[in-house]
């Protein structure tokens, strides 16, 4: 009697956790960007803080200037404010440590 919905080998539920915790802690490595774009997107929204309180704007859209990896990473961010559409400032974003630029 065959049976369509039936796995092929017996599943223990102790194994099947193993194999998931074990891709779950190999994901950061498979899918290093990823990670970055949490980064990065965590960092905007540190980004758009400095905007409204130290360059007193108000922010609209957000573009990554330059982005660099490593034990000095930072990235650069062009922050444009809604009050004027010609007007941005630049704030750079060290971990999640973000100061005005211009």
């Amino acid at each position: 009697m065959h049976r369509s919905n039936a796995l092929p080998l017996p599943v223990r539920p102790a194994a099947l956790a193993l194999a998931l915790a074990a891709a779950l802690a190999a994901a950061p490595a498979l899918a290093p960007g990823a990670a970055r774009a949490a980064n990065v997107s965590a960092a905007q929204a540190e980004a758009k803080e400095v905007a409204k309180s130290q360059g007193n704007c108000t922010p609209a859209k957000v573009d990554v200037l330059s982005y660099s990896i490593g034990r000095e990473g930072q990235t650069v961010f062009k922050v444009g404010c809604s009050e004027d559409k010609e007007a941005f400032v630049l704030v750079q974003c060290r971990s999640r440590v973000c100061t005005l630029l211009r």
